[in-house]
């Protein structure tokens, strides 16, 4: 599959495919996205939003959630506001997100099967990575982009000019409904 990829890449650059995407580091509308990855999201959200290349930073992880006040989703809405002259940011969450009911325990489990020694997870626990927490999902996507909101809003090094609102996507529509708004 990968090397699938790779054919098209070298085809999309000798027949300049790129040209209609040339934009700049700066997004035009001043935005940063924090979103899921999830792959039925990849071309609705932009759709939906009616945004292009080079308008929006977008920002995606799993579950669209920042879980550590200092993790590299955080990290990079502040490159985002003080680097690239983002003034808003917008946390969109989605109906039917996997992240949502996530068990650490079933996780566990998966890498076991997949060959990871008990020894290298009694070694991450040894070394302080509390994995039940890490590797734990969360039980309402609503409360997590609330939450999340609530953690960029009041960040220590987030500028109180910054707008952070939070949104959930419906997956199938792309229908956004408002669920927060920082203060």
């Amino acid at each position: 599959m990968i090397e699938e990829i790779l054919n098209y890449n070298k085809e999309f650059v000798a027949t300049e495919g790129y040209k209609k995407f040339i934009t700049s580091k700066y997004p035009d509308k001043r935005i940063a996205i924090v979103t899921c990855m999830d792959t039925r999201l990849i071309e609705l959200l932009p759709a939906a939003l009616g945004i292009k290349n080079g308008d929006v930073k977008i920002i995606k992880n799993a579950g669209g959630t920042i879980t550590n006040p200092f993790d590299s989703t955080m990290r990079s809405l502040l490159v985002a506001v003080y680097e690239l002259g983002v003034n808003e940011i917008m946390v969109i969450g989605h109906t039917g997100c996997g992240v949502q009911g996530m068990n650490s325990e079933h996780m566990l489990h998966l890498m076991r099967e997949r060959g990871i020694s008990d020894e290298h997870i009694t070694l991450m626990r040894h070394c302080g990575i509390d994995l039940d927490s890490w590797l734990h999902g969360f039980e309402n996507s609503e409360d997590a982009v609330r939450e999340t909101v609530d953690l960029i809003g009041r960040h220590p090094l987030m500028a109180a000019d910054v707008r952070v609102s939070g949104y959930m996507m419906d997956s199938v529509t792309g229908q956004l409904s408002a669920v927060a708004e920082s203060h």
